[in-house]
């Protein structure tokens, strides 16, 4: 298992560096440039500007300095927030996306898995109906609808939940949920299809003519498979709801990673956007691994493939 993470890690290095490598090269080769404006700068004070932050240098020489830099944890200063260190951005705003996302996948995971377990089990009754109506809501319904319809309920009408801002718990419901909704409709979706598949084979006939009752069939022989297909989802979901919902922070006035990224590719603040990529690149190569050694506590042979 050791082998199998380093050759993970080693692997997701090649990933990250060809990931910053890309970002890097397309950034600046994209038309416009970090110190753009309407008012055209003199020539010399321009030149002055690039010569500053080296944007003057060929671009070989200034990735191999933004590299170097980067290796030894320098991301650099923001050109848009002027003084302000990348790093220092980022880990100001890691923490409300971390905290956003965390509470989202907790409660996507926990009730997408209910949703889905109950509507496979109760299959063509109004429990079923009544999960997959909430999932396919979830799909359908864009994130800004979703987050102005909850605002409208529980701030306007009701005046039960703050309607912005990241201040304390009563603040984190609203933008918690709307970020949630789409995840668990997925996850409840394959959940529901994956288990119907599993409860028509083989082995679960096998375990119902053993005389076992339907509770233990589910739970303790179909569910555990079940759960594959729906680990695999969780990799890429976890990623984008940790790394934040540019729509969810902006309707909601969070200040966490997605805004600032959105921001940093307008102004084409390219120290911040780089540092914003290789946070992104590693918050998803982790979500990933945690994926890959939580298929070897589900399946036991996937286990023994990754020791070989």
């Amino acid at each position: 298992m050791i082998q199998f993470i380093l050759k993970r890690l080693i692997q997701s290095l090649v990933t990250l560096t060809f990931l910053a490598t890309a970002t890097f090269f397309l950034l600046r080769l994209a038309p416009g440039g970090p110190f753009d404006e309407e008012k055209v700068w003199p020539a010399e004070i321009q030149a002055n500007i690039n010569a500053k932050y080296g944007l003057d240098k060929p671009l070989y020489k200034q990735f191999f300095s933004w590299a170097n830099d980067a290796a030894h944890g320098d991301l650099r200063e923001s050109f848009h927030y002027i003084g302000t260190p990348v790093s220092e951005i980022i880990s100001d705003a890691v923490k409300p996306s971390l905290q956003l996302g965390a509470l989202a996948l907790l409660i996507s995971l926990s009730l997408g898995l209910s949703l889905g377990v109950l509507s496979a089990w109760k299959r063509g009754t109004i429990w079923d109906f009544s999960s997959m109506f909430i999932a396919i809501a979830g799909i359908t319904l864009p994130s800004y609808l979703i987050a102005t319809l909850l605002v409208l309920l529980f701030s306007n009408y009701w005046n039960l939940l703050p309607p912005a801002l990241w201040e304390d718990k009563a603040s984190m419901v609203l933008p918690v949920i709307t970020l949630s909704m789409r995840p668990l409709a997925i996850i409840a979706r394959m959940t529901r299809t994956t288990l119907l598949e599993i409860l028509h084979s083989d082995y679960i006939r096998t375990a119902y003519s053993k005389g076992l009752s339907d509770s233990t069939v589910l739970f303790k022989h179909a569910l555990k498979n079940a759960l594959i297909p729906v680990i695999t989802l969780l990799g890429p979901i976890a990623a984008s709801l940790i790394t934040g919902s540019y729509v969810v922070e902006t309707v909601f006035q969070i200040p966490g990673l997605g805004q600032y990224f959105i921001t940093s590719v307008v102004n084409r603040d390219y120290p911040l956007v780089m540092g914003m990529t290789l946070m992104f690149g590693i918050i998803l190569i982790i979500c990933n691994l945690l994926v890959d050694l939580a298929y070897s506590w589900i399946d036991p042979r996937i286990k023994s493939e990754a020791k070989n």
